[in-house]
């Protein structure tokens, strides 16, 4: 079933009219055991949380099995707090962790042809596709995948596929694809579409995935204020319902500024962001915002560490972001096999990287600034900066204080920032 649903009017769609095209989507299905995907708490504005609610009541009601897998990729396991808040009253028991080096099965190979010829000949090397095993198990008769679409650095927009190969996969694709998305180039790919990594995903579905009675539940979101509101619902077992989506998407979280932007602050929830593996989406969603020579300030409360697992931690502590030139120079070098078997990491020091364009300060409380400036950050006290630009106080946007024009992000995961001058040229 092809079922889409767009808002009429700014306030998004209502609680209900989402409720009620979820049960729709399930019309005329008798699951036994069923499997649902949603995303982590990094993701916590999707709405998906909801959506998982919504699908395990109703499916649990009708007597089915319902286990939930969160798409945690190479993120850490989700708390019980981070749980209660996004998935609300589903018993704990329900929810099983991914493990992205451990617990996945291959499925093939994705040619080095096809990789060269999507990349224009950047990248020459097959990829592995992987997925968590239980993706596989002909006991689950129904597989639910939510999650919103959004614009995202490693793919273009986010979600669908990449759901299953990143957010479920293994380490081979989830390297590779975050490597082959930064040889690339972000701001080559960020807010588009058929990008290459994209057509890598794509070809997995296809071939690897076709016979999965998968279905997609797509959202499109903003968060004014910190509420969620979801602009869109879009529901189906094909690649239609991804087009759909990242229309509307393209629409909404796309925010385009007349001019280069001289002073950027964004805030980080500490619910959200507790390393700079996932706080750094402030680095990638608002580069291809600020101006030369600008300045980027991140309010990280909440960071505590560099890597979502320890081996990344300590890849980032070694390497540092140090630009995408100096990072390639020590990925190509043979001493350097740590980070020749980590390609994500070393994908993620590239796109955390300001190449020197504009500089980038975190303003911590529980790591020290010292660690900050060791791998290539400007350094600041949490308390201080907060106190000049009080997250709480600024509105989205610009606001001037003291003379100053500042832009204010509350969240970086929600949207792209585009300069609309340098995009024009």
């Amino acid at each position: 079933m092809e079922l889409y649903l767009t808002a009429k009017d700014r306030n998004g769609l209502s609680q209900n009219e989402i409720r009620q095209a979820l049960l729709r989507s399930l019309e005329g299905k008798d699951p036994k055991k069923v499997l649902i995907l949603p995303p982590d708490f990094t993701r916590y504005h999707s709405g998906a949380g909801f959506i998982t609610n919504v699908y395990y009541h109703a499916l649990t009601e009708r007597g089915a099995q319902v286990d939930i897998l969160p798409a945690l990729g190479t993120h850490e396991a989700m708390s019980a707090e981070q749980i209660d808040a996004m998935f609300g009253d589903i018993p704990k028991d329900r929810f099983l962790v991914h493990d992205w080096r451990r617990d996945v099965i291959r499925l093939g190979e994705i040619p080095a042809d096809f990789i060269s010829d999507i990349t224009d000949g950047l990248w020459n090397e097959a990829v592995t596709a992987e997925i968590n095993r239980r993706v596989m198990d002909p006991s689950y008769d129904l597989i639910l995948s939510p999650g919103q679409v959004v614009p995202h650095e490693v793919i273009g927009m986010s979600n669908h596929a990449k759901n299953l190969f990143v957010g479920a996969g293994g380490s081979d694709m989830i390297n590779k694809s975050h490597m082959i998305g930064a040889v690339y180039g972000m701001e080559r790919m960020m807010g588009r579409d058929h990008t290459p990594v994209r057509k890598l995903f794509d070809y997995g579905m296809e071939h690897f995935l076709s016979d999965r009675p998968i279905t997609f539940i797509l959202t499109v979101t903003t968060a004014p204020g910190g509420k969620i509101t979801t602009h869109g619902l879009f529901i189906g077992e094909g690649r239609e319902c991804l087009t759909h989506a990242v229309k509307l998407a393209q629409e909404k979280n796309i925010d385009f500024v007349p001019t280069g932007v001289r002073k950027c602050v964004v805030y980080l929830d500490p619910l959200e962001f507790r390393s700079t593996w996932l706080g750094n989406k402030a680095v990638y969603r608002t580069r291809m915002m600020m101006a030369d020579g600008g300045e980027l300030i991140i309010l990280a409360p909440g960071v505590e560490r560099f890597g979502e697992d320890p081996e990344c931690d300590r890849l980032i502590r070694k390497y540092g972001y140090r630009g995408r030139l100096a990072t390639l120079e020590a990925f190509r070098d043979p001493a350097n096999q740590d980070l020749r078997d980590n390609m994500g990491a070393a994908a993620h020091l590239i796109h955390g990287s300001s190449d020197g364009r504009f500089s980038i300060t975190y303003a911590v409380k529980k790591i020290s600034q010292d660690e900050i400036r060791s791998v290539g950050y400007t350094a600041a006290a949490y308390d201080d900066l907060a106190s000049r630009y009080d997250p709480f106080r600024l509105s989205y946007g610009y606001n001037e204080i003291d003379g100053e024009k500042v832009y204010f992000i509350p969240n970086p995961a929600l949207g792209l920032w585009i300069n609309r001058e340098r995009f024009r040229d």
